[in-house]
């Protein structure tokens, strides 16, 4: 089972900060969070995106955080501390604890094979795959796949899905075609659509109350791009076009939410809150240096030397991102709409590279309360 998150400090305890807050004490300024959202509102005048928010933390909580900008280009309101970013590719990661979830019930294992659990697809390289390939990103599954430009409906995507032509088992390849199976898996392994799922298994029992799929209240929600597929603002739902035709809650892209949700999540995986021993192991990479469901580090590009070679991440098309460094009991996320107005938006990597060296090359961290 997993661990008992109140066996050991600080894994017990849930500390938070407010933006640009000290870690050293209460209403004193963090020269480290004033400069990272200087970072960020400079990034923002150049034109890399009209909102970000971001946290950063250990096992103990968020330590510092901060935002700048507002919804749109159009909204002139700065946003709030519930402002809702479309997580895209962050999904994944997500939906992989979910499946692990129920890997610890018994309910699949990591060399399940998609074909035994999807037993109505036909035999071709997607239902040979195992679930441990899959979430590693080595089962040989196609990269970027736009099926959306030419399979305009569900059934027409999940045809083409199942016939996708695999190459070069056991290389590396990020792909959103397998994680798009994982989640029909998890579906058909409990009978149960995948939303309700990710709620059961991680965003209720970790009280991450902003984080949901989409649609959301607009109001709340960060706007993507004026998308000329569309022909309208992107706002409230899901920008991945994939998504879009899948018509549900898919498996690689279409959650909204928050740093400060991002946050319980990190902190929790660093507790081992939420795995058996075993399957923690597993997650973090610890029999081949690939943890499950994340980029290992070396596909971590924008990571510099400040962070452990066990650290891992995942980024989000749309601009956002969540890293774990367990060796350093650390996390780090920014969340930003860099695709907004338009996907052509200049310089965020290098924006993205140097929020991470900031908060590295400072590692204070606040004593837990009482």
């Amino acid at each position: 089972m997993p661990a008992d998150p109140a066996a050991s400090e600080p894994c017990g305890v849930r500390a938070s900060s407010s933006p640009s807050s000290s870690p050293g004490g209460r209403g004193q300024v963090d020269p480290v969070a004033r400069e990272v959202d200087d970072l960020l509102a400079a990034a923002r005048e150049n034109g890399s995106f009209s909102a970000a928010a971001w946290a950063a933390g250990s096992s103990a909580g968020v330590q510092r955080s901060g935002r700048v900008g507002t919804p749109s280009r159009q909204d002139p309101r700065p946003i709030g501390p519930d402002a809702l970013f479309d997580l895209a590719s962050v999904t994944k990661p997500i939906v992989a604890l979910t499946l692990l979830r129920l890997v610890d019930r018994g309910l699949l294992a990591l060399d399940t094979r998609v074909g035994e659990a999807l037993e109505d697809w036909p035999d071709t390289p997607i239902t040979r795959a195992d679930l441990r390939s899959l979430l590693t990103h080595t089962s040989g599954a196609p990269g970027p796949t736009p099926l959306w430009r030419e399979h305009a409906d569900r059934d027409s995507f999940l045809h083409a899905l199942a016939h996708l032509e695999f190459t070069d088992p056991g290389t590396w390849r990020y792909s959103s075609m397998g994680f798009i199976a994982l989640g029909l898996v998890a579906e058909r392994a409990t009978g149960l659509p995948l939303d309700e799922l990710v709620a059961r298994e991680i965003t209720h029992p970790l009280d991450m109350h902003e984080t949901r799929f989409g649609p959301v209240d607009p109001a709340r929600a960060v706007a993507t791009e004026d998308c000329p597929w569309r022909g309208r603002l992107v706002r409230g739902t899901v920008h991945d076009e994939n998504a879009v035709v899948l018509g549900a809650p898919a498996g690689h892209a279409g959650l909204f939410g928050t740093a400060h949700d991002l946050g319980l999540l990190a902190g929790a995986l660093l507790c081992g809150e939420l795995l058996a021993p075993e399957l923690q192991r597993a997650m973090l990479g610890a029999e081949d240096g690939r943890p499950l469901g994340w980029w290992p580090r070396e596909q971590c590009t924008y990571l510099g030397e400040g962070f452990g070679d066990r650290a891992f991440g995942h980024t989000g098309f749309t601009g956002t991102g969540l890293v774990l460094d367990p060796s350093r009991d650390s996390w780090y996320c920014l969340l930003a709409n860099r695709i907004h107005p338009s996907r052509n938006s200049q310089g965020f990597e290098e924006v993205r590279a140097a929020f991470h060296e900031l908060l590295a090359r400072d590692r204070t961290t606040s004593p837990p309360p009482g």
